[in-house]
């Protein structure tokens, strides 16, 4: 948001026309996941192992679930809570807010979140998987539909 800086909490917000309900289920199942966020991201215990499509892993801990209201996994460096509301209108508002993450790693994780954000809407009210799934055209290429 507007008023996030450097070595803060990352906030973004975003409106979806799914459900709590729906939203929920994308964040917190390994099929979820898989559909806009990482190529798995598969679930032992409290742990959540993210692949993503240039090879690169990524094990999150799962911190908190509170069906379709917040999900909280640890996640780069820090806490990264989804907080849902009811839009009052069958959609919801989601309010991520990610803390802890180092002053080195803040602008590209802050830039990086629009890249789960995004798919995730294009996901849910479209059914379209926004990703490019090519190894060769990953983050680190400057792809941003890696």
């Amino acid at each position: 948001m507007n008023s996030d800086r450097i070595g803060g909490p990352i906030r973004w917000r975003l409106h979806l026309s799914a459900s709590p309900e729906t939203v929920y289920a994308a964040l917190a199942t390994a099929a979820g996941r898989a559909a806009f966020w990482a190529e798995s991201a598969q679930e032992r215990g409290d742990q959540i192992e993210f692949c993503f499509v240039n090879g690169e892993r990524h094990l999150g801990r799962v911190l908190e679930r509170s069906p379709h209201n917040r999900f909280v996994l640890d996640y780069l460096g820090g806490p990264a809570a989804f907080e849902l509301t009811p839009d009052g209108n069958g959609g919801t508002d989601l309010l991520l807010s990610h803390d802890g993450v180092a002053n080195e790693e803040w602008i590209e994780t802050h830039a990086g979140w629009l890249n789960v954000l995004f798919p995730l809407k294009a996901w849910l009210e479209h059914g379209v998987d926004l990703r490019n799934h090519d190894p060769q055209r990953s983050w680190e290429q400057g792809y941003v539909d890696q």
